[in-house]
Order: C-alpha cells, then sequence, then structure tokens
C-alpha cells in the first residue's frame, strides 16, 4: 500500500492522476465475476429461447462496450486507446449460471484494471437485462481482478482463486 492517495490534491480534492512522464508499457487485466440463475434460465438461454434474443453475444458486445467506456463511467479514468478486449462467458450449471472472465490490454502509460471490471460488471448487467422476464431472482457476485500486468509495479495474481477462477 502506498501512503499517498494518488488520486487527491494538497488541498484534499480530487483530480485526475498525470501521467504524462510515465513510460508506456504493455499493460493486461484479467477480471472475473458470476451471475447465479435458476436451472430453468439458464436451459432457456442455452438453448436460445430467452424472450430477447441471443443474451450472450448481446451481453459480450455489451461488455466490450462497457471496457471502452470505462472513463465516461468511473470518474478520474483516463480514456484509453484498447488494444485487447476479450470476454468469455461460460456456463456453470454447479452454480447455476455463467462464469465471466475479461481480459484487457493495451500499450500504454496507466492501467486497464477498471476497464477489465467494468467489462465484466456490464456483460453480468446485461445477461440480466436480457434475462430478467424469465428470472428477477438472479444474484451477480464475485467480481475481482485476477491479475494485472505491466507498469512499475509489475505483475499482481490473485492468490485466493480456486479452480473455477471464482473470487
Amino acid at each position: 500500500m502506498t501512503d499517498k492517495l494518488t488520486h487527491v490534491n494538497a488541498k484534499g480534492e480530487a483530480h485526475m492522476v498525470d501521467v504524462g512522464g510515465k513510460r508506456e508499457t504493455d499493460r493486461t487485466a484479467i477480471a472475473h465475476g458470476s451471475i447465479k440463475m435458476a436451472r430453468e434460465t439458464l436451459e432457456a438461454i442455452e438453448n436460445g429461447n430467452a424472450p430477447k434474443g441471443d443474451v450472450l453475444a448481446t451481453a459480450r458486445i455489451a461488455g466490450i462496450m462497457g471496457a471502452k467506456k470505462t472513463s465516461e463511467l468511473v470518474p478520474l479514468c483516463h480514456p484509453l486507446m484498447l488494444t485487447k478486449i476479450s470476454v468469455d462467458i461460460t456456463p456453470d450449471h454447479d452454480l447455476p449460471g455463467y462464469q465471466i472472465t475479461a481480459t484487457v490490454g493495451l500499450n500504454g502509460k496507466t492501467g486497464v484494471e477498471m476497464e477489465a471490471l467494468t467489462a465484466v460488471s456490464v456483460t453480468c448487467l446485461t445477461i440480466y437485462d436480457m434475462a430478467k422476464a424469465l428470472d428477477k431472482s438472479m444474484v451477480i457476485s464475485n467480481i475481482c481482478l485476477l491479475e494485472k500486468r505491466g507498469g512499475k509495479s509489475g505483475t499482481w495474481k490473485r492468490e485466493d482463486k480456486n479452480a473455477s477462477h471464482q473470487c
């Protein structure tokens, strides 16, 4: 942990961090989340029978768009020229529901953790929106950063994740 708050100036006012003097490095962040639902809801989505159409394709695109718009959603985030965004949505019949993993990358002066976390969050929210007519009791949970690479602090990996990559 650092003693200095980077998003607060000497007067205690919020400001955007100046990354102008930092060197560009390859940076990657991987985030994870899950959405739990009724088994019947999972089956309807898997069989293509959700009332609003293709839930997973829509959610994947929404997650990608969410990552690209993170600076518009989260105050003090820098607008970034992302070079990689992937959103993987995996059915989990034991949950039942879906495990979502987003990987975001760029070559730049600041990290992409917020973009990966936003991609996962928006993907989960879109699955909820697309399937809420079937199941309003869905639960979005376990949204966390699994790994980040690059920058001054180097690589960080979550140590407490289990085999299914849940947080």
